[in-house]
């Protein structure tokens, strides 16, 4: 399929899984808006190469305003947003007793709020042209729990209800929303778990090895090219009948 003609917008990009999706995107033809701190000119020269588009606003997404910003740069340097991908995400992990409430709204801006924000930006455009896609990565912990992870836990299962709502009043349009659920990804957080049992005396492969089987049945990683075929796969015709869905991608972990 091809993407020409579309802007898609992509937050958290310029690395790990939002980056891969990205990549997924603009190989497929779309114009893509990057989002991240820091330098991006790196990651917008390499995406560069398949001949279209690329973009990068840093905006901080746990400040609806920076997001509004984010938008109004892609209209007036692409187009409106016909693909909005909410990636972003941040981590931090304690006992609910312990949680730093200055942590937990962070994650609640961040990786519930910020998906609110925008879509809400993303919907009157989407409606007028009678075709969008929102696509939210959540997480299999928008399924299930996992201790330590309060405010991270609540924000995906909260993801999902916005997915669902977002899904129904779009259901008669040409828009559609989903969610998409991966388990563990090798991305630098989960490299962090690692890293943590390295510490402790384990050899690096026994570490991954061990990591994958508390949970991932296939014990393999999803990758970010996996989770961008899927965005791709959504954002087709063939796609257009799946709205409001949670779908996992997490080798087997829900299905325990």
């Amino acid at each position: 399929m091809t993407l020409k003609g579309k802007t898609a917008l992509v937050t958290g990009s310029t690395s790990g899984i939002g980056l891969g999706i990205a990549r997924v995107l603009a190989q497929a033809g779309a114009d893509v808006v990057l989002n991240g701190f820091g330098d991006a000119s790196a990651v917008v020269a390499d995406l560069a190469q398949y001949g279209t588009r690329i973009g990068h606003h840093p905006a901080d997404v746990s400040d609806p305003a920076q997001i509004a910003a984010m938008f109004a740069y892609a209209s007036e340097q692409f187009a409106p947003v016909d693909i909005l991908v909410n990636n972003a995400g941040i981590q931090h992990v304690a006992a609910v007793e312990a949680f730093p409430v200055e942590r937990w709204d962070a994650i609640i801006a961040i990786n519930l709020s910020s998906v609110f924000h925008g879509s809400r930006l993303a919907l009157p455009g989407m409606r007028e042209r009678n075709w969008g896609r929102i696509i939210n990565i959540a997480s299999v912990h928008g399924q299930v729990g996992s201790t330590g992870k309060a405010a991270y836990v609540a924000a995906k299962h909260g993801v999902i209800g916005l997915t669902k709502v977002v899904g129904l009043e779009t259901a008669t349009t040409q828009v559609t929303c989903n969610a998409i659920c991966p388990g563990w990804v090798l991305t630098p957080l989960v490299q962090k778990q690692i890293d943590e049992r390295v510490q402790t005396g384990t050899a690096p492969q026994q570490a991954r090895e061990d990591l994958l089987a508390e949970k991932q049945p296939s014990l393999e990683f999803v990758t970010p090219q996996h989770l961008g075929e899927l965005v791709l796969f959504l954002c087709s015709d063939a796609g257009s009948q799946v709205r409001g869905a949670a779908w996992n991608m997490d080798g087997g972990w829900l299905a325990q």
